[in-house]
């Protein structure tokens, strides 16, 4: 029954309003042939590899030179590793040291994309012969599982419809079709998801090559991204699509600035120091936060002395993703204005 209901969330804990926590970017999965040091040791590499790709959102990561030369030297990166067996298969799975990690992408001059990342709820159509259909675990397993892999490897939180009457009531297969993005958002908001992509699978007309077209519903251009190719490398290629093009956008250069900078946050709304302590803890949680103090409390606020690597932006992106904290407007003020060094949130 779970299964018919097609919920489909990559990641761990809990779900908030905009953005999930997700679990897991310092570790890889890696198949292997026997469990021969040697095996061990290329498999491990390779792990590192993707975990790279995970961390910075950058499909090209794994051929950094930097990245390539810290191979030989892979268990200084590595905090421990362990066998299983999943339908005749033998796995290695390795967690990796997240500073050093983190290290690794800043010196390779690459970006670093923080835990807290976009959820993207998919629309996904289907045309096989003349009948066009939505996505499903029952109709399509295989593509179901295939995205959700692709996703989880690339620290993506992805979640895909129910499809239940409450969706069929806004949506219909020529909603998505036509990327009508009104109906989508309209019915993607149950799912509080910060994005939402409409996406169509066809076969070609003239050939026997899959195309994938995708767009996100908020997109100021109606023109699609396409792929083609065989059915389940177009999937790869739009999951993969869908994880740069966020990245580039929240993102950090991790090595540009690596001098910790420091900000004063005013936050208001904190009613006990329960929720100053919570606060605390989600800043610290941020990618780009080193460090945090409170400086002052009153009964108003109380302020923050954040330090952080990046620009002012980057913490700014990092905190629109949390969605414990939203800008602060006072009530008192007739009009609301922001300098781009402002960092007045509300505590939610």
């Amino acid at each position: 029954m779970i299964r018919n209901l097609l919920l489909l969330v990559i990641v761990l804990g809990a779900w908030p309003l905009q953005a999930i926590e997700v679990k897991g970017l310092y570790q890889y999965r890696q198949p292997v042939e026997d469990k021969t040091r040697t095996s061990r040791s290329t498999a491990s590499q390779n792990a590192l590899l993707n975990v790279i790709v995970k961390v910075t959102g950058d499909a090209g990561a794994a051929d950094n030179s930097t990245v390539r030369t810290a191979l030989p030297d892979i268990a200084n990166y590595m905090t421990k590793y362990e066998y299983a067996d999943d339908k005749g298969q033998t796995y290695l799975r390795v967690q990796f040291d997240g500073n050093k990690v983190n290290a690794l992408v800043r010196d390779a001059g690459l970006p670093l994309w923080g835990n807290r990342r976009p959820l993207v709820v998919i629309w996904l159509a289907i045309e096989d012969g003349w009948r066009r259909e939505f996505m499903t675990a029952d109709s399509y397993p295989q593509i179901q599982a295939l995205l959700a892999d692709r996703a989880s490897r690339r620290g993506l939180p992805v979640v895909t419809p129910l499809l239940d009457l409450e969706d069929h009531q806004h949506v219909t297969v020529a909603d998505v079709w036509g990327n009508f993005s009104d109906s989508l958002d309209i019915a993607s908001k149950r799912y509080m998801a910060e994005r939402v992509v409409s996406a169509r699978l066809y076969k070609d007309d003239n050939s026997d090559a899959w195309e994938l077209e995708w767009r996100f519903t908020n997109e100021d251009q109606f023109e699609a991204i396409k792929h083609k190719g065989d059915q389940q490398q177009v999937v790869v290629d739009m999951v993969d699509a869908l994880a740069s093009a966020l990245a580039s956008e929240y993102a950090i250069d991790a090595s540009s600035s690596y001098e910790a900078q420091q900000q004063t946050l005013k936050l208001y709304n904190t009613r006990t120091f329960v929720d100053i302590e919570y606060a605390l803890r989600r800043l610290k949680s941020l990618s780009v936060v080193t460090d945090v103090a409170v400086i002052h409390i009153s009964q108003e606020r109380v302020e923050i002395r954040i330090s952080h690597t990046g620009g002012v932006e980057d913490l700014k992106k990092a905190l629109t993703l949390d969605s414990y904290f939203s800008d602060y407007r006072d009530p008192q003020k007739f009009y609301y204005s922001n300098s781009n060094d402002d960092l007045e949130y509300a505590w939610q």
